[in-house]
């Protein structure tokens, strides 16, 4: 059964980064998708990034788009989130989830396995 762990989460400042990583159990993490959805208080849960099985497609939200990248490292069973000119309104809890298929969607019902989260918060 495939298990996810999310870390790297924190507070910070507008402007400042924060690197998030998701580290996954299990034998089928090299040939699925991952991504990376976020929740706010009383929002609903948003697709913030995603990445094919083998990293040659990605995806992003328009909100992210030029500040966040997505990466994975198939060897290490690892996914990651590079988060720049971080804003108030990226603080959510940050969740990483692992798809059905090779390639990425923006779509939760599109995947099967989601960690617990990492909390994000940037201050102004």
């Amino acid at each position: 059964q495939v298990q996810l762990v999310e870390s790297g989460g924190g507070l910070v400042q507008a402007g400042g980064s924060l690197r998030l990583s998701c580290a996954a159990s299990g034998r089928t993490f090299s040939s699925k998708a991952m991504a990376w959805f976020r929740q706010a208080p009383g929002k609903e849960r948003e697709f913030v990034s995603a990445i094919s099985w083998s990293g040659s497609s990605t995806g992003y939200a328009d909100s992210v788009k030029g500040r966040f990248t997505i990466s994975r490292d198939n060897a290490k069973k690892m996914v990651f989130l590079q988060m720049n000119s971080l804003k108030p309104e990226d603080t959510a809890v940050y969740h990483c989830a692992q798809g059905r298929v090779i390639d990425w969607s923006n779509k939760p019902e599109s995947y099967t396995t989601w960690g617990q989260g990492t909390q994000v918060t940037v201050s102004s």
